[in-house]
């Protein structure tokens, strides 16, 4: 005898069946299955097909005008045909030499030819021999004569003996300088120089210009004076201005006033013809002239 026991929704065992089978339930119903549609499909193949006609015979001419290897159907705009024709030939020209031969065999040729020839042939071999001569002018070596080379050389060294001799001859005659100025320190030269400083100095504040003490004027000037043996003054020059003219002509008129200057030594005698002296002169504010250097 077997016994049965109703399941009750109430009962848990139940409810946790009916829970599942609802869930399987819903599981099943929401799987499902979807072809992808950016897969990539199988390439269409195609067979493309032209049919060609056959191409009719031309119908042959009714009258034809002239044989030809095409036909001429089309072949112009013009109404009418013209028939084609070969190129004219031109005659082929004879051979000269033939010609003058036949000329010759006929004796239509007169004599007056033949020696024609023969003076033109004549010619063409008197041209042919001076160029022949020429060029052996032009191959040949011009020999050189020893006795005409050896007096050229000759020549050319008295030439040069007497330009040697001349230019020492100048140099002998011309006279020797010295260049000295403020920073010169042999002896027998700073001691002259320090005498003929003195005397342009006093020389220079004794006439100083009135003019520029009037109008104040002061500034610097760099002359040079070149000065002989015997203490005369050969040149004066001026080579950096003042600025004022009539300072530059002031300072001239000073080393004028102060020549002759004393006579060289015999030291100095010996070595120098003319000293060339370059001092730097200044005309102060107090109109004093002072040489700085």
């Amino acid at each position: 005898m077997s016994l049965t026991y109703p399941i009750r929704p109430t009962d848990p065992i139940g409810f946790t069946l009916a829970v599942a089978a609802a869930i399987h339930l819903l599981l099943i119903m929401g799987i499902g299955f979807e072809v992808e549609r950016n897969a990539p499909s199988a390439p269409d193949r195609t067979l493309d097909v032209t049919i060609v006609q056959p191409q009719q015979k031309p119908k042959p001419p009714e009258k034809a005008d002239f044989l030809a290897n095409a036909s001429q159907q089309g072949a112009t705009e013009h109404k009418g045909h013209i028939r084609p024709t070969a190129p004219a030939s031109l005659p082929t020209p004879a051979k000269p030499q033939k010609a003058t031969q036949e000329l010759v065999r006929s004796g239509s040729m007169t004599a007056e030819a033949k020696p024609t020839q023969k003076i033109l042939s004549q010619k063409k071999h008197q041209i042919k021999q001076p160029s022949r001569k020429l060029k052996a002018q032009v191959q040949a070596p011009k020999k050189t004569n020893i006795a005409q080379l050896l007096s050229s050389t000759r020549q050319e060294i008295s030439r040069l003996t007497l330009e040697l001799d001349e230019n020492t001859r100048h140099a002998a005659n011309r006279p020797r300088h010295k260049a000295i100025n403020a920073s010169t320190q042999e002896y027998i030269y700073a001691s002259y120089l320090t005498t003929w400083r003195k005397k342009v100095e006093r020389i220079g504040n004794l006439n100083y210009p009135d003019e520029a003490k009037r109008n104040k004027l002061y500034g610097d000037l760099l002359l040079h004076v070149a000065v002989r043996a015997d203490g005369s003054v050969k040149k004066i020059r001026v080579v950096h201005s003042s600025g004022h003219k009539l300072l530059d002509d002031a300072a001239i008129r000073i080393v004028r006033l102060a020549a002759p200057f004393a006579a060289f030594p015999p030291e100095i005698r010996k070595q120098v013809d003319i000293l060339d002296i370059t001092r730097t002169w200044q005309f102060l504010s107090n109109n004093r002239l002072f040489s700085g250097g």
